[in-house]
């Protein structure tokens, strides 16, 4: 397969994992699949914006950039047929790595937001959320996730949103480092389907 084929599949993968990064993000804003009165009660690692900037809109650019890949016919470039493929292979392993710090922004909320738990309330009367879980004691004692009281089911919400993300980000780095390859053998090589057909 050409260079420029392989990174147009790669595209093809991250524009979808982007888009669902960044749903993860926006239903996180929503605790419990409830709207909440007061944004103080939603987790602090929501506002970072790890799903929405991180794994979405700076992976939707090497995406968009992949995809023209197997069209780019920038041919000619001082005398030499494969010059402009070489310089766009080139210029893709830099949205790849574009890429790669995103998506491991990501990752790196996704487990902090894990670790941490989310905010809920720990009684019905309560006014505003807390943290009951500090240390990620929760995940491997479940009888502690009788604490929280709400929103909804809040902690479920949390860990399957935040793990999306997190597992989401972890694909999308592999496949931004398979393009820094796949950009490095076509900045060296060229493309092996050629630059110009006639």
């Amino acid at each position: 397969m050409c260079s420029g084929g392989f990174a147009k599949c790669l595209g093809i993968t991250l524009l979808p994992l982007a888009i669902i990064c960044i749903i993860c993000n926006i239903m996180l804003f929503f605790p419990g699949g409830e709207v909440l009165d007061n944004t103080n009660d939603i987790t602090e690692e929501v506002f970072y914006f790890g799903g929405i900037l991180g794994s979405g809109v700076l992976m939707i650019f090497p995406a968009l950039v992949f995809l023209g890949m197997k069209n780019n016919d920038c041919c000619g470039c001082c005398g030499n047929e494969s010059c402009g493929k070489r310089f766009a292979m080139f210029g893709s392993i830099l949205f790849a790595l574009a890429g790669a710090v995103g998506a491991g922004y990501s990752v790196i909320v996704s487990c902090v937001a894990i670790n941490h738990g989310p905010k809920c309330f720990i009684t019905d009367e309560q006014i505003n959320a807390t943290y009951p879980f500090g240390d990620g004691n929760y995940l491997s004692n479940r009888t502690l996730w009788d604490e929280c009281k709400g929103p909804g089911d809040v902690i479920t919400w949390h860990l399957t949103l935040f793990c999306i993300l997190l597992v989401t980000g972890i694909v999308q780095i592999g496949l931004c480092a398979f393009q820094v390859i796949n950009g490095l053998i076509g900045t060296i090589c060229g493309d092996c389907c050629g630059c110009c057909s006639s």
